[in-house]
């Protein structure tokens, strides 16, 4: 392999990719990364397509004259089969999903810029290493368990309803649960280091003299970040707001623990087609619809921010 890189794509200056890595380990990161696109992402998702377009069958059914290619399963989004009306639940859960989903990604990035900005430039080394401990140490904990404790401090008799009422800010506990405070503060500290990450990578690479030189010249803090930090930035913006947007719109476990009795979620609707009602192509074509959505809006952000694809997974 290696001889056959030299021969087809000799360069002087630069080594090939089997050079670089050895025959052995080369073809290794090749077979894994292969096997990783083919049966972990592009297999199950084509399987989720071919069943979204098949009706809802016993399996001796499958594959006979009742088994054919319909779009029956993405018309129920819009009509309801079982009453034959606009399948408003549905469609209400579904702009909410994508709208909170969105509401989530400015609040991270609202809170994590000025985070990744402190330990990226101005930050001592020592400080930056505590803060990136301390961001770090409660994610060694698993999401469905940092959901059940966020449920604990915000439930009616959590110790969150205790302070409140301790103090006498209130004179009875808040249902920070059924108002859906708590699957918004789930949501957003289950995706904080996604965000801050990136920002912070970003941010980091950013020459120090640049600030300087615009301080110097008499620019305003806001000024700097507006024409010098954010800029450059963009590209870790973006990938930390199409991450969490992703993340927060596919969530399962924190709309499940977190949310109140009234919580419309679009996944909870993808999970019992799955689970409840064992509904696979409907719960395909849902878990497509969402999926196809939240790539388009991710797609139209990036052009409207003006930011390469590449540059945001970058």
């Amino acid at each position: 392999m290696a001889r056959w890189e030299e021969r087809h794509f000799h360069d002087p200056t630069h080594k090939g990719y089997f050079e670089r890595n050895g025959v052995m380990l080369g073809t290794a990161f090749v077979v894994l990364v292969v096997f990783w696109t083919l049966f972990l992402v592009t297999l199950p998702y084509l399987y989720m397509v071919v069943e979204s377009f098949h009706p809802q069958l016993p399996v001796l059914q499958r594959g006979g004259p009742k088994d054919f290619l319909t779009v029956a399963q993405y018309k129920s989004f819009i009509i309801d089969p079982t009453s034959d009306e606009v399948n408003w639940p549905h469609i209400n859960a579904f702009w909410i999903s994508i709208l909170i989903s969105a509401l989530v990604t400015f609040i991270n990035l609202v809170i994590c810029y000025p985070l990744a900005f402190y330990m990226a430039q101005t930050g001592g080394a020592q400080k930056v290493r505590l803060l990136m401990m301390a961001l770090i140490v409660p994610y060694w904990v698993n999401e469905i368990l940092r959901a059940f404790a966020v449920r604990v401090i915000l439930a009616a008799k959590g110790p969150l309803n205790l302070a409140l009422m301790g103090s006498g800010l209130t004179s009875e506990p808040i249902d920070f649960l059924g108002n859906n405070t708590g699957l918004y503060v789930g949501l957003s500290y289950a995706y904080l280091l996604v965000m801050i990450f990136p920002l912070y990578n970003a941010i980091e690479s950013l020459d120090k003299n640049q600030i300087e030189a615009a301080r110097d010249l008499g620019a305003p803090f806001w000024k700097i970040h507006r024409d010098v930090v954010i800029p450059y930035a963009k590209p870790g913006i973006a990938s930390g707001c199409t991450m969490v947007f992703m993340l927060a719109a596919g969530s399962l476990a924190a709309p499940l623990f977190l949310g109140g009795p009234r919580t419309q979620w679009f996944t909870l609707k993808v999970y019992d087609f799955f689970f409840q009602t064992f509904n696979w192509p409907r719960g395909s074509a849902y878990a497509f619809i969402l999926l196809a959505a939240c790539i388009t809006l991710v797609m139209i952000m990036l052009r409207l921010f003006k930011v390469k694809l590449g540059e945001a997974i970058r």
